[in-house]
């Protein structure tokens, strides 16, 4: 049995360069190439953003290598990819990045019941000395992981 969701990419910096105040799963809109690569995890996230436009939510900077199989047929790595939601979620996360510094940022890609999907996340842009926190925090808890493993020994 397979599992119900496979992830295939993560955003890495998303939850360090941005506080993340809410999620939401959203559908994407791919072609035949895309597929193929997005299934064998050829997929970067890390510049990537999203944006209201026409009443629609389209995803930029998504980079999806090309599929090597496909010829002459193959996609675009670099272009704007459509995400799928109802009209009212799209007026939410609409009405929410109309608030000052606050952006859509997806978090990472899976598979979930054979479809592709993307964690969307509100985020508010985090300051320099908000990430120097989040380094030292991460290095406290390093440590502690470390001495308290010593410990048992």
């Amino acid at each position: 049995m397979e599992p119900e969701e496979k992830t295939v990419a993560q955003n890495r910096r998303a939850r360090f360069e941005f506080q993340i105040l809410e999620t939401t799963e959203v559908g994407i809109v791919l072609k035949g190439s895309e597929v193929k690569s997005v299934r064998q995890g050829k997929v970067d996230l890390s510049d990537c953003f999203a944006s209201v436009k026409d009443g629609e939510i389209w995803l930029h900077n998504m980079h999806v290598a090309a599929y090597q199989n496909a010829g002459p047929f193959n996609h675009n790595p670099k272009r704007s990819r459509k995400l799928l939601l109802h009209k009212r979620e799209i007026r939410k996360l609409f009405s929410k990045t109309k608030q000052k510094g606050l952006s859509l940022v997806p978090i990472r890609l899976y598979w979930k019941h054979g479809m592709a999907k993307i964690e969307l996340a509100v985020a508010k842009g985090k300051r320099s000395f908000d990430k120097r926190e989040t380094i030292k925090k991460r290095d406290q808890d390093r440590e502690l992981r470390q001495h308290g493993n010593h410990a048992e020994e």
